[in-house]
């Protein structure tokens, strides 16, 4: 009998052991670390801002590796989350003098609002495709990414992000009703708002495209 119940009664699964184990882009863990990405951005000092991000940024790849059963190297972890690039941190007076330019156009453009939401972006699309590329792409057989894998990887995603904002979209196709019913005002505000609503998924689809496309010749 209890044998019977046992095999009758329905498996019970561990929620906090799958939470823990699910894809950080997945339940919205990756926009947390987008939003702390963006974040590092407001701090108003030199050196600071980049400092915190590589924090960030190290802190998601190491998670995104960890729930692909991955580990990663110190220098693998550098190349990923350096915020100026695959090939190693800015210069001491590059940074100061860009720190000094932020500040001045500060002054006269709405400049405060573009840093963070770019480290935002930077950050999200980081994460996104390097989960996209252990969950798909990845071929090495060794549990470990070292440096020049992870620079690879860095490479095609900073590439693919550029492709995706800088190229030239297709036209979607898209359905319309058989009969317009709203006033000019409405179909204007209307189309606005589904455009806004469109850029994440437009985004994705096309950094999708990018780096599946650029990866192969990222060396």
């Amino acid at each position: 009998m209890d044998d019977a119940r046992s095999m009758d009664a329905p498996a019970r699964v561990d929620l906090s052991r799958a939470a823990d184990t699910a894809p950080v882009t997945r339940g919205g863990r990756l926009g947390v670390y987008a939003a702390l990405g963006g974040l590092t951005g407001v701090v108003p000092l030199p050196w600071v801002p980049d400092a915190l991000a590589r924090r960030v940024r190290g802190a998601l790849v190491y998670d995104i590796a960890a729930r692909h059963g991955l580990s990663l190297t110190k220098e693998a972890r550098d190349a990923l989350a350096e915020p100026s690039g695959p090939e190693g941190p800015r210069g001491v007076v590059r940074q100061a003098a860009t720190f000094v330019g932020k500040k001045l156009l500060a002054r006269f453009t709405p400049i405060a609002f573009v840093a963070p939401a770019r480290d935002a972006l930077g950050t999200y699309v980081l994460g996104y495709l390097f989960d996209r590329y252990l969950d798909r792409a990845r071929t090495e057989k060794a549990v470990r990414i070292d440096a020049e894998e992870a620079r690879r990887v860095r490479r095609a995603i900073d590439r693919a992000l550029v492709h995706a904002l800088t190229s030239q979209p297709e036209a979607e196709e898209r359905a319309l009703p058989p009969e317009e019913l709203r006033d000019g005002v409405t179909q204007l505000v209307d189309t606005l708002l589904g455009a806004a609503a469109g850029v994440p998924g437009f985004l994705v689809r096309r950094l999708d495209a990018a780096f599946d496309e650029l990866l192969p010749a990222a060396r």
